[in-house]
């Protein structure tokens, strides 16, 4: 089952980069949840480098302030794992990877802990933010162990990649 699930999001990330290159768009990832595993999909395929243009992994809130300019207010208020943080991570990343067209950002609670009544394990929010365009942000829930919320996440994350840039 775990090889299926690997040969198809592999399949899928040749699509992004496929769709990338044809739009002439760069790409740069900012992940919590999925500890780089986006990244690692898109840049396993050979010439990934012409459209990737890197990622970020902030898995801590420390690290999303400094790094990725989320706002503390924002962390206080809406929690990391809210899709107000999504968007700024994505936004963040655009700013760190200035060749960059094409942003997506991850933040969830994989488990088997962390989770709450409010928000619990496989809750992830996510975010594509294309240049000056409006975001698309959305909340999802996952259900499995942390593996499967983890390539989960990754799966829906190249869903809206490619739902963006259609």
């Amino acid at each position: 089952m775990a090889d299926q699930v690997t040969a198809a999001l592999n399949e899928k990330a040749a699509r992004v980069l496929h769709i990338l290159r044809q739009q002439g768009e760069r790409l740069v990832t900012a992940e919590s949840c999925t500890g780089g595993l986006i990244a690692a999909f898109l840049t396993a395929q050979a010439g990934s480098s012409d459209v990737v243009e890197g990622g970020l992994v902030t898995y801590s809130n420390s690290l999303k302030t400094s790094v990725l300019e989320v706002s503390s207010r924002t962390l206080a208020s809406q929690g990391a794992v809210s899709e107000a943080v999504a968007v700024e991570m994505a936004m963040g990343a655009l700013d760190c990877a200035e060749e960059a067209t094409i942003a997506i950002a991850v933040t969830g609670i994989a488990g088997p802990g962390g989770g709450t009544e409010a928000k619990p394990v496989g809750t992830v929010c996510l975010c594509v933010m294309h240049g000056a365009k409006t975001p698309i942000h959305e909340t999802v829930y996952f259900t499995g162990d942390r593996e499967t919320v983890r390539l989960a996440t990754v799966d829906r994350a190249f869903d809206l990649v490619l739902a963006t840039l259609s």
